[in-house]
């Protein structure tokens, strides 16, 4: 039965971080792969890309990817140790706190130059 608790969260955000992920990646290659349509194209997709709304999206996709890294750290050390599930629950939260700590330094520099971008009408 679902009771919530941080095993299960940490199960879906596992899951919805990957996702994410895949997601990216087909972006990604979209946008690589758009330059065998020329140029023109191709800057085309760049300059829609660089919208404020992907570029927060972006970030959005940094946190899964240190969440779903951090994470797959945590699974690791509670398969291969003998005490990695008695203390699954803290080590989710050294997840979170290790997530945060490394994404914060990151947003400190990169919010400004998204809302830079979006009241000045256009990328940097």
């Amino acid at each position: 039965m679902y009771r919530g608790r941080e095993g299960q969260w940490a199960f879906f955000l596992h899951r919805i971080s990957g996702i994410a992920l895949l997601l990216w990646l087909l972006l990604h290659t979209l946008n690589i792969s758009s330059a065998m349509w020329g140029p023109a194209v191709s800057n085309r997709l760049m300059l829609f890309f660089h919208v404020p709304i992907f570029q927060v999206g972006l970030l959005l996709v940094t946190a899964a990817a240190l969440y779903h890294s951090f994470n797959g750290l945590r699974i690791i050390i509670m398969d291969f140790t003998g005490w990695g599930i008695k203390y699954q629950r803290q080590l989710w939260y050294g997840v979170i706190a290790l997530c945060v700590l490394v994404a914060v330094p990151g947003l400190i520099l990169t919010v400004p130059r998204i809302i830079h971008a979006a009241t000045h009408g256009g990328a940097q």
